[in-house]
């Protein structure tokens, strides 16, 4: 049985108080000293971090997942800021998280749940929210999560957990798996729709380019700023989580090509959420070109750009030729900024790809994008085939059709 909350709830209007934790793991684990993100991902959900606490283990506690000695630690910080929940950076255990919340005396959640409460949040789409509620199912099957009851999502926030019966919830597992199956149908018809739709895309010889990069790189900006669209954009973690499609003409290629904004990645990103999204990923996975659009006043660029790399691997879109947009050009100082706004740099050994700098916000970079897009997107050229070959004796025949 989970332990009620030692701190009374705040009201709906109140933003939950939370307590952020991260765990060093060694090299190989992914671990954010500052606790940034996890910031930005607690208050997207609603949530307000009041303090912060990083510990460093050899390997996961399997009871408290960070030790007798932090939990207590952990404890006392969420007594002195009178916080309502645990939120960690790391993965948990549903053993851990049940022994932390008996431990702690107030609802934990991890990097998964947080996420998985975002995206429920900001799906707006027919295909989002079926996306969505299959991740949170297959992760609701392992685990009582306190931010649910019986698969129907409550107040947001660590600390709006409130409802009859939730300090034992009972998930039915049967009902949970007829639900899972239930919207893996409904998302497989989504994905034969999406497919008659690609193919009629395809016989009419549509040029495909998709934006893929981590969340808040500034894709739907530079969407709008490209096809002067209206996609919701906004400076957080996730702002749009569902495709969109416009088409752009590029005068230079003499031709429209169908540009698709799609849903950012993010370290550690579920592997249930990517399985969940195939549909939507699908339209990086067919695009014929992707602007991988990076976020050039982050300090953790280089990190950010091999986790959206890692993810177009297990995806199957590594192979898709790139474009590197380092955007946000605009929040570089002065003297930081680079000689020229195109060049090329070596992504692999012997694998080379055109970079450019632009700000989305300000316009500029834009025209030399386009270029770079119209180079890739221009038809190839005929290729000349002779009316007639030399025989061997000196005379000569038609050349063969193809």
């Amino acid at each position: 049985m989970s332990a009620e909350p030692s701190q009374p709830r705040p009201a709906d209007t109140e933003a939950a108080r939370a307590v952020l934790v991260g765990v060093d793991l060694g090299p190989g684990s992914s671990f954010d000293p500052t606790l940034d993100e996890l910031a930005l991902l607690a208050e997207s959900a609603g949530d307000e971090p009041v303090a912060r606490i990083t510990a460093k283990r050899k390997a996961p506690d399997p009871a408290l997942f960070v030790g007798s000695g932090k939990a207590d630690e952990i404890k006392l910080l969420v007594q002195a800021h009178h916080a309502h929940g645990v939120i960690f950076d790391q993965a948990l255990s549903p053993a851990q998280q049940r022994n932390l919340e008996r431990h702690l005396g107030v609802p934990v959640a991890d990097r998964t749940a947080l996420i998985l409460e975002i995206f429920a949040a900001r799906a707006k789409s027919h295909e989002g929210k079926l996306q969505v509620e299959l991740a949170r199912l297959q992760y609701l099957s392992t685990r009582l999560v306190r931010r649910w009851s019986h698969l129907e999502r409550q107040r947001g926030g660590v600390g709006h957990r409130g409802g009859p019966g939730e300090a034992q919830i009972e998930l039915d597992r049967r009902m949970i798996g007829d639900r899972i199956k239930s919207v893996k149908e409904r998302l497989e018809r989504v994905k034969r729709q999406r497919g008659t739709q690609r193919r009629a895309r395809e016989r009419s010889g549509t040029f495909k380019v998709s934006l893929v990069g981590y969340t808040n790189a500034g894709k739907s900006t530079l969407f709008n700023a490209m096809v002067k669209a209206r996609a919701y954009a906004a400076d957080q973690l996730f702002a749009t989580l569902d495709t969109t499609t416009r088409s752009l003409y590029l005068g230079e290629a003499g031709r429209s090509v169908s540009l698709s904004d799609t849903v950012g990645f993010i370290r550690d990103l579920p592997h249930k959420l990517v399985e969940a999204f195939q549909a939507t990923l699908q339209e990086a996975a067919d695009a014929d070109l992707l602007l991988h659009v990076i976020d050039a006043s982050s300090p953790v660029l280089l990190e950010q750009q091999a986790e959206v790399e890692r993810v177009l691997e297990e995806i199957g879109a590594d192979k898709i030729p790139q474009i590197l947009v380092y955007n946000k050009l605009d929040r570089i100082e002065p003297g930081q900024r680079p000689r020229a706004l195109h060049d090329e740099i070596e992504r692999a050994p012997g694998v080379r790809v055109p970079r450019v700098f632009v700000s989305a916000l300000t316009g500029e970079g834009l025209s030399l994008l386009r270029e770079l897009i119209a180079t890739h997107a221009a038809p190839p050229p005929l290729s000349s085939t002779p009316a007639a070959i030399t025989l061997p004796d000196g005379s000569l025949a038609p050349a063969p059709r193809h």
